[in-house]
């Protein structure tokens, strides 16, 4: 299974050649070039997501907006249609009332933060994975903290999917070693992405850049990883660099037992 975390930059109109229409030929092939199983995609506004449904004919595109009215930024996954069967999809707020639209912790930005979470069923062999998706708080770090607590153990919590491998994507706004990413060691899951190395470039002019991007794994083991670093004149996929791993499930769909 390929996955890719990918941030894809929110169309803001102010990023010169890197706004957005200037890289959506860029994106588009190296989309297909690669033809990733499933990419998990963070800052996906409404008119993106619908270029995205109509550019990418391979693959479903699920999720929906972060505000009250579903709309704004979404944390949306794409998958292929001929690879994965979406067994179930549900969106919730990262927040004390996950069901209310646009809910947020107290100490957050006045960004709604969301995950996507789908359980798909992988066509050739019928073995069935789960997929969350996020984007944390840039702002508030015990709103990040809570946010992936909220995301792990929910995943943990759900007994009709005990022993099916899990991947956790987004971007965590977080650095490696921070105590956001330190809540991993507290649950079962391996971080792939460990020593990437850059993964927010900010279309290579930040004078901070660093890792922020990551997958997280339970019952899969990491075949390889990379980031896509791909630029044309200047020209970026987005001022993050996506990560892309290969993964071989290595659980069961009920027991926990090893796939021979």
């Amino acid at each position: 299974m390929k996955i890719v975390t990918f941030n894809i930059r929110y169309d803001c109109g102010q990023d010169g050649i890197n706004n957005f229409c200037y890289r959506k030929p860029l994106i588009l092939q190296k989309i297909r070039q690669e033809a990733p199983d499933i990419v998990c995609f963070q800052e996906v506004l409404p008119h993106v997501a619908v270029w995205l449904k109509e550019s990418l004919e391979e693959y479903y595109v699920v999720g929906c907006g972060r505000s009250e009215t579903l709309e704004d930024e979404q944390t949306a996954i794409a998958y292929r249609k001929d690879v994965c069967n979406l067994i179930r999809l549900e969106v919730y707020w990262l927040s004390g009332t996950p069901y209310v639209p646009a809910s947020r912790y107290p100490d957050q930005s006045i960004c709604p933060r969301m995950c996507t979470e789908a359980v798909f069923q992988e066509l050739a062999t019928g073995k069935v994975f789960r997929v969350a998706n996020t984007h944390l708080d840039h702002e508030g770090p015990e709103a990040r903290k809570q946010g992936l607590r909220q995301i792990l153990d929910r995943l943990e919590g759900e007994e009709r999917y005990a022993g099916t491998p899990v991947v956790v994507t987004g971007d965590m706004n977080a650095w490696p070693g921070s105590e956001t990413i330190a809540i991993l060691e507290e649950y079962p899951y391996e971080n792939v992405t460990k020593d990437i190395g850059i993964t927010f470039h900010g279309f290579g002019k930040t004078r901070e850049p660093g890792c922020i991007d990551y997958i997280f794994t339970k019952g899969f083991v990491c075949e390889s990883r990379e980031r896509w670093t791909d630029e044309q004149e200047g020209v970026f996929l987005s001022d993050h660099f996506p990560v892309c791993a290969v993964l071989r499930a290595g659980y069961g769909r009920t027991t926990g037992s090893v796939i021979q």
